[in-house]
């Protein structure tokens, strides 16, 4: 289902052309000397060394072998050290994904400072993160994806790794919320004969192959290939229930010369599954099995296809270009019987109501950069250029209505309803161009100045399809953001930054507008693999909208902030021993409230205390035994709110997950996963109507080999 999120005022045209021009300056002052560059290249007629190319959302890093990052491309959408990056920035490497046998983006978040995951349960119509408190955009390869809540369940076998960067950034990546952003890295070819193959089978009847592998198609590596697919059938955890899954991908790389690459890839995902059993009565403790749904209505379909082009090219002298672009063709739908209302005079008869959603969407987005780096005296300066065009269509049409109650003692199912009312049925354009420039001065290898500016111009139009009514709005938004970071050693780093944020929520109001405070620091030591950071913010939210998780309709609660810190650690503290350790502290509050009903609460979803940690040991093998390796993880959520008005909560909880792995011989290994160890069982969303459990204890074993 997608949920397109447009909208906002006029602003004044004088401070609109103000800032466009500002920021229109700014380019044309960093364009010059690139221009010119390029210029003298081309005439001087001599041979010009190469110098390294960078390719920006590529593989900085050995993701596949180790669990620590050291570079990220979504602090700037410049390669950069993490160390040198003025934002609290977390990577979850391809190899940490597969030790913990993360099946989707929540498992693979969870283990991260700052974020709250899997917050509604058992529903899992969409991926639920947030960052900080707040909703985050998510990101493919630098490109908008949007918000999860109604969007895709991505498939994070797709990516090479998932970079968590926190707290506001429209400067970088454009339009979003304040809370972060999600920045998925699509697997590549690589120059390399490389590949796996694996079979999982365990709990709910969940059976599942999968592929990764690339070669070279040239014996001079300028054509490389690599195909990637995962193929599951399963059920889930209630009666019921399908969780089926077809997903392939294939990407060509042609490298004409040592400063060029171009990238193709295609992807397919098809899911066939069910969003939920339909909640549980309030205040009952029924087995996860029990289904309040109806088996003849309750269904998730997904249909997309993408196709990514990635083009990278050193023109030498430290001038660079880079673009990436994607096209998507996206249908979804779900329908959901759900209990609605849990009676209080001794009834065990629940009302139920039926909500759907057809949706399909069209989505081509491209953006283009130069960089060019520099020195000067003592200082070093890289310069970064870019433009970007977001262009969508999309029609949604939305369902509701009541169906029949149902005995929890003995449920009795009627059937799919014969037609369910239809009360929301939209057509929505968008149109989004974008400039921005990234400014980073490194003064004596020590101090480094961080700036960037944009400029995003939205061209929104939405058509009422029931009513005929059409409306239109034109946005300019400016965002900046200023960092400064100091190297006190070559190991450690101290830095603090100022960030903004700006999210249309929807035609006719205001911009949602977030700002940012944080300082920080980073450890990295020289001795083993490892990355240690602490960080402290102040994150302001202004024209908040939020949307309830039943009906997805918004409402506007005025001002919120978040105050908090953020610890992690990423470390392989020797070759046998890897650790991650994560904890957050979140003091919300809602500043200011319509109602005035609410101000001085807590947010909801928002724990004042998570906290997570993961260790693994390997027991290298002996004569015929194989290593062995242990891995155990334990991740902690504080009590939070189900309401703005903190009239329902939820306790605190914790919750344990274990892996091992045996090497039966070179490259083969048996791996089991298992995720929610002791099968703690609480109520992760509630309190309206029903209730909505964890997810229960998952058992799952792996076959894999590898080459």
């Amino acid at each position: 289902m997608e949920i397109e999120t447009t909208g906002g005022n006029h602003r004044r045209a004088g401070a609109r052309y103000r800032n466009a021009l500002l920021l229109g300056c700014t380019a044309f002052v960093a364009f010059p000397p690139a221009c010119l560059l390029a210029q003298e290249v081309v005439d001087s007629g001599s041979a010009t060394v190469l110098e390294t190319l960078v390719v920006e959302g590529g593989d900085p890093d050995d993701d596949a072998n180790s669990i620590v990052a050291t570079k990220t491309s979504s602090g700037s959408k410049m390669a950069t050290d993490i160390l040198d990056t003025p934002a609290s920035v977390s990577v979850i490497t391809a190899k940490e994904i597969e030790e913990r046998g993360a099946q989707n983006v929540e498992q693979v978040l969870q283990y991260t400072a700052g974020v709250t995951a899997d917050f509604y349960g058992s529903d899992d119509r969409f991926d639920y993160f947030q960052i900080r408190g707040f909703d985050a955009y998510a990101y493919r390869d630098g490109l908008t994806l949007g918000r999860p809540f109604g969007g895709v369940r991505e498939e994070p076998y797709a990516f090479e790794r998932v970079e968590v960067l926190k707290g506001a950034n429209s400067t970088i990546f454009g339009v979003s919320d304040p809370g972060g952003a999600v920045n998925y890295v699509t697997k590549r070819p690589k120059n390399e004969r490389f590949g796996e193959v694996y079979v999982t089978g365990g709990s709910y009847e969940h059976k599942e192959v999968g592929f990764d592998f690339g070669d070279n198609l040239t014996k001079d590596d300028t054509l490389s290939y690599r195909l990637t697919g995962k193929f599951k059938d399963a059920d889930d955890e209630f009666d019921y229930s399908r969780d089926d899954e077809k997903f392939f991908m294939g990407g060509l790389t042609w490298r004409p010369s040592d400063a060029t690459s171009l990238t193709v890839v295609f992807d397919h995902l098809n899911r066939d599954d069910v969003p939920g059993g339909g909640g549980h009565p309030l205040g009952s403790d029924f087995d996860r099995s029990r289904f309040f749904g109806e088996p003849d209505f309750n269904y998730r379909g997904t249909d997309r296809n993408t196709v990514s082009v990635m083009f990278d090219h050193d023109f030498g002298s430290g001038l660079s270009f880079s673009s990436n672009a994607r096209y998507s063709d996206t249908k979804t739908d779900f329908g959901y019987a759900y209990i609605s209302a849990t009676p209080t005079d001794g009834s065990t008869i629940a009302d139920r109501a039926y909500f759907a959603n057809d949706s399909s969407r069209e989505n081509f987005i491209i953006d283009a950069r130069l960089q060019y780096d520099t020195s000067f005296s003592n200082v070093d300066s890289r310069t970064l250029v870019g433009v970007e065009y977001n262009e969508s269509s999309s029609d949604n049409d939305s369902y509701f209505g009541a169906a029949p109650g149902i005995d929890w003692t003995n449920p009795v199912y009627t059937g799919a309803p014969a037609s369910v009312p239809l009360y929301s049925s939209r057509h929505n354009d968008q149109k989004t161009k974008s400039i921005y420039v990234q400014q980073d001065l490194t003064f004596s290898e020590r101090l480094i100045a961080t700036v960037g500016l944009r400029n995003d111009w939205l061209d929104l139009e939405e058509t009422n399809k029931l009513t005929g009514v059409s409306s239109r709005d034109d946005l300019s938004e400016f965002t900046s953001r200023v960092g400064l970071t100091y190297r006190v050693t070559d190991q450690l780093a101290v830095y603090g930054s100022y960030a903004e944020s700006v999210a249309p929520p929807s035609l006719g109001t205001e911009p949602e507008r977030g700002e940012q405070i944080e300082v920080g620091v980073k450890y990295q030591p020289n001795a083993f693999p490892a990355l240690f950071s602490a960080a402290f913010y102040d994150l302001t939210k202004k024209n908040v909208s939020v949307t309830d998780p039943i009906t997805l309709l918004p409402s506007t609660i005025g001002e919120v902030r978040v105050r908090g810190l953020d610890l992690e650690a990423k470390a392989e503290l020797t070759s046998n021993f890897s650790l991650t350790a994560a904890y957050s502290y979140l003091d919300s509050e809602i500043v200011e409230d319509g109602a005035s009903t609410n101000e001085g609460n807590r947010l909801q979803f928002v724990p004042k205390h998570i906290a997570s940690v993961w260790g693994r040991y390997t027991l290298e093998g002996s004569g015929r035994r194989g290593d062995m390796t242990f891995g155990l993880g334990a991740r902690y959520m504080g009590s939070y709110y189900f309401d703005d008005a903190n009239t329902q909560s939820t306790g605190s909880s914790i919750v344990f997950d274990a892996a091992y792995s045996y090497d039966i011989m070179e490259n083969t290994s048996l791996e089991v996963n298992v995720s929610n160890l002791f099968n703690e069982k609480h109520v992760a969303y509630g309190g309206f109507g029903a209730d909505w459990y964890n997810p229960g204890r998952a058992i799952y074993a792996t076959l894999r080999r590898t080459w």
